[in-house]
């Protein structure tokens, strides 16, 4: 069932044109991405489609009676409720219902409605209907429904009575994603839903919206987040809409093969091209072959020539170098406390930094790694602990939050004020390598967007020529092609790298220590953030198995069926009903059996010697066939002890 259509859809600001002629189509059950460059018109896009931005021209037809929830990005719940009461509002029609049956409960208790058996039925069967419709609309698991969305959004019963308006701004966009997820809709609409969102509450969400049983049209920057969730991938790319097929990875590969074959395709006829127009010149004028020339110019007026392929829009340029090259130790971190005002978030954190090491900080919102960075680099105090850096190292920091890029400077002016040796175009050709170009580099900096801001804080990051780069959220507000970008970069990059990322495709790419920071401490696993997942579920399980109870010696069934493997319990399934489909067969063979002997001792037979002959060639069958099954049910009853023993 289609539960969205887009037509010919065409929108403009002033003279720019955004979007031109887009087509879009959702079914139910479908889980779509809009991709697309920063600027490309994805949000534009969602905000048409959720009837809060006008169009200028073409046709969205939604069905009649389906619901769509939209969340836009940078969305958060502001509410003087708490917490639960805030869920609690989604719920209102069957609040009222449970309202109506606890008072239809009053009134069957009441035994003076038993006099009036016409009412009496009335009531009942009113009761009847309202618990029918009250059961099919959810009304018995809702408080469930609530509890389990929100422990997933990391709100927990603690949380329960807090008043929305104390939340923080992450929290409450946490938030707004939970009371939208809670209310169901036909169509789900998500801006950047993953921002604010620390790797565990991900992966919750990538699980929830894979189960979810209404349609999901979404855009994200997380690439992995995409690969897991979504089957069809919209690029929006100058102005227009192409569907692909699949997951993103897939529409990359989709993608370029796409480009190679429209490619060759237009070598090709602008080849063909080139060879009738040669021929047209040089025979044209000819009196013996000017009819065949004449020819071949209507063939070429005729011929729909094909536009030359689009490639890849424009893209920024740029790489990390270093002044000098840091010591081996570039910086090692003792029994460190760190906190804000006295009051300590984190404590007990070890942490070795080699030269060239990448070293990737992951860990649940809260926890404090920006606060660990910030101490790193001398923002703020250590409460307690030590911190040491190596010889020669120099410090490049990228603050999430761009707090130092708030000044009322040009971008322009903005780098060339640091390095004021360099000249004008030198400054404007590195700013263009980060893509800004021509009166982009006019633009004032407090004005810009996040990922106007997050390419010029690279931009400086670049020009320091540091050793020791400390970044926090690098990605937070780059496009998916900036990202890779970024990445290349710092895969190439020659010093040394200590990031806090929640992007998990990137931490794959990038690092090869990952730290988990947790409220008491810190803990190094030495590889990439697939391993990092490996091997933390490996010491789970182990310290499971070390918690676990002993099993006494008396109950040596529960004690073997804990030790073996899925492989083994499958097989142990597999045997039992073996054994059980051969005791029935015995059981027939049996009775057979005992029915052929009787008959053999029939009197009426014994005159007949073909009957007697074909009688005991059928009872030596059936005790043949029999004999083969007690002769496997023996063997599978003893692999079945060796199992369990």
């Amino acid at each position: 069932m289609i539960v969205l259509q887009v037509n010919q859809l065409y929108k403009s600001f002033l003279a720019e044109e955004i979007l031109s002629g887009v087509k879009l189509e959702v079914q139910h059950r479908d889980r779509v991405a809009l991709v697309g460059r920063n600027g490309a018109g994805k949000s534009t896009l969602l905000k048409i489609i959720a009837g809060q931005m006008s169009y200028d021209a073409g046709d969205i037809i939604i069905p009649k009676g389906i619901q769509v929830g939209y969340l836009e990005q940078h969305a958060g719940l502001n509410s003087t409720l708490s917490i639960w009461d805030e869920m609690m509002t989604i719920f209102e029609p069957l609040l009222a219902q449970e309202r109506t049956l606890r008072t239809l409960e009053q009134q069957m208790a009441d035994p003076s409605i038993y006099e009036n058996a016409e009412v009496y039925a009335k009531i009942m069967s009113e009761y009847d209907q309202l618990q029918h419709d009250f059961k099919h609309a959810g009304g018995y698991q809702y408080e469930s429904d609530t509890r389990s969305v929100l422990h997933g959004m990391q709100f927990y019963p603690e949380d329960y009575a807090k008043s929305i308006s104390s939340l923080s701004g992450g929290q409450r966009t946490r938030l707004a994603l939970a009371k939208l997820l809670l209310s169901k809709p036909d169509l789900l609409i998500l801006d950047e839903p993953t921002n604010h969102l620390d790797i565990e509450t991900l992966s919750w969400l990538e699980s929830y919206l894979k189960g979810y049983e209404g349609a999901i049209l979404i855009v994200s920057h997380d690439r992995y987040f995409l690969d897991q969730v979504v089957s069809i991938v919209y690029e929006v790319s100058r102005h227009r809409v192409t569907k692909f097929v699949g997951n993103y990875s897939s529409y990359l590969d989709e993608k370029a093969k796409n480009y190679e074959r429209d490619l060759k395709l237009y070598e090709r006829q602008q080849d063909e091209k080139a060879k009738l127009e040669d021929f047209i010149q040089k025979n044209i004028a000819r009196a013996s072959t000017t009819k065949m020339a004449q020819s071949r110019r209507k063939m070429l007026e005729r011929t729909e020539w094909m536009d030359a392929p689009d490639g890849d829009e424009k893209s920024a340029k740029f790489g990390f170098t270093i002044d000098r090259q840091s010591g081996n130790d570039v910086l090692t971190v003792d029994n460190l406390t760190v906190g804000y005002n006295e009051q300590p978030i984190s404590s007990g954190i070890t942490l070795r930094a080699f030269r060239e090491d990448r070293i990737a900080l992951v860990g649940p919102n809260g926890v404090g790694k920006s606060t660990l960075l910030k101490t790193i680099v001398k923002d703020l105090v250590a409460l307690t602990g030590d911190i040491r850096y190596g010889t020669n190292v120099q410090i490049g920091y990228y603050d999430q939050e761009q707090a130092k890029l708030s000044s009322n400077k040009s971008v322009l002016k903005e780098l060339w004020d640091e390095w004021p040796l360099l000249n004008e175009g030198d400054i404007r050709s590195i700013l263009g390598r980060f893509l800004f170009s021509g009166e982009d580099v006019d633009k004032i900096v407090s004005s810009l967007s996040g990922g106007e801001k997050a390419r010029l804080a690279l931009a400086k990051l670049m020009m320091q020529q540091a050793n020791f780069l400390i970044l926090d959220e690098p990605t937070n507000h780059l496009d998916l092609d900036s990202k890779e970008v970024l990445e290349n970069a710092l895969i190439d990059y020659p010093g040394t790298l200590l990031f806090v990322s929640h992007d998990r495709y990137f931490i794959n790419r990038i690092a090869t220590k990952v730290i988990e920071l947790s409220g008491d401490g810190s803990f190094e696993y030495l590889g990439d953030y697939d391993y990092y997942l490996e091997k933390k579920q490996e010491l789970l399980e182990l310290a499971q198995l070390k918690s676990a109870p002993q099993t006494q010696l008396d109950i040596p069934e529960k004690a073997s069926t804990s030790q073996i493997d899925k492989e083994a319990k499958k097989r142990e399934r597999q045997i039992r009903r073996t054994i059980e489909d051969l005791e029935g067969k015995m059981q027939t063979t049996t009775a057979e059996i005992a029915r052929l002997e009787e008959d053999l001792c029939n009197p009426d037979i014994f005159t007949n010697h073909e009957k007697i002959a074909q009688l005991q060639d059928e009872l030596a069958a059936t005790k043949e066939q029999h004999e083969l099954f007690e002769m496997e049910w023996l063997e599978l009853n003893e692999e079945l002890e060796g199992i369990i023993s």
